[in-house]
């Protein structure tokens, strides 16, 4: 049995923060048959993953020992969006799917962000915040995991009864980082993000953006990935302690 030490309690903390940030669960999305085509065939046409309206279908997930951001629905400039408010925060809202890696094509998203966060640095442990995030979690052999993240999920199926999902991909916007660098969580290595906006030049705006997935996956973690089992979106504020505003718009699988 592990000592209850300062040590396990920070790392069954954070295995279940994975667990909630790579969205547990396998339940699989089923959506109506294209014409001329099968369920689940999105050569055809986009599959709409998220849109504003869909709210109330996600689940707000609270992570351990955090404060809730707030989320709820605005239009700005004649958009339909997800505004979301953190104050010293951390949150996120999630869903359950599943689209297998042949399926795993361009995926589109877009946010506005106000302001950045002064202090925040997503590859230091004590001020890792992000304005916005578009989270990705995937299946994958759990057997390569190192010791310490053997560890991890090995406390988070015993905290949730279910094991941190094999890897976690992240879109993000960083104060200082060039566009596309990939940035390594500091405390595990299953979490890795990528920049895809970064500095106060195109603050005000509403952004949208197009993104491989596969090309992204492997990029980061260096394989090819496994199914896509959950997708979230999270503005969070806790480490720097500050306030952040975000809007988000619809994202699509093509």
């Amino acid at each position: 049995m592990l000592k209850n030490t300062p040590l396990i309690r920070k790392l069954a903390r954070l295995g279940a923060c994975l667990l909630l940030l790579g969205l547990g669960g396998c339940s699989t999305l089923v959506h109506p048959p294209i014409a001329g085509g099968t369920p689940n065939t999105l050569a055809s046409k986009p599959l709409t993953l998220w849109q504003p309206e869909d709210q109330l279908k996600w689940e707000a997930v609270k992570l351990p020992g955090k404060v809730i951001t707030r989320y709820g629905l605005t239009t700005l400039n004649a958009h339909s969006a997800l505004q979301a408010n953190a104050d010293s925060s951390a949150s996120m809202l999630r869903k359950t799917l599943r689209i297998e890696p042949d399926q795993l094509n361009a995926l589109s998203f877009a946010w506005q962000v106000p302001q950045l966060l002064a202090e925040a640095d997503m590859a230091a442990r004590d001020h890792d915040d992000s304005p916005v995030r578009l989270v990705l979690a995937f299946e994958g052999d759990r057997n390569q995991f190192s010791p310490k993240n053997a560890m991890l999920s090995e406390l988070t199926h015993a905290l949730t009864g279910q094991p941190m999902p094999y890897a976690t991909l992240m879109y993000v916007w960083c104060n200082k980082r060039p566009v596309g660098t990939v940035i390594e969580n500091p405390r595990t290595d299953r979490i890795r993000k990528i920049v895809v906006e970064s500095g106060t030049a195109r603050l005000h705006q509403w952004l949208s953006y197009e993104r491989n997935i596969k090309a992204d996956y492997e990029k980061a973690f260096g394989e090819a990935p496994g199914a896509l089992i959950g997708i979230g979106l999270m503005t969070d504020s806790d480490n720097t302690r500050s306030k952040a505003l975000a809007w988000y718009g619809p994202i699509e699988l093509k």
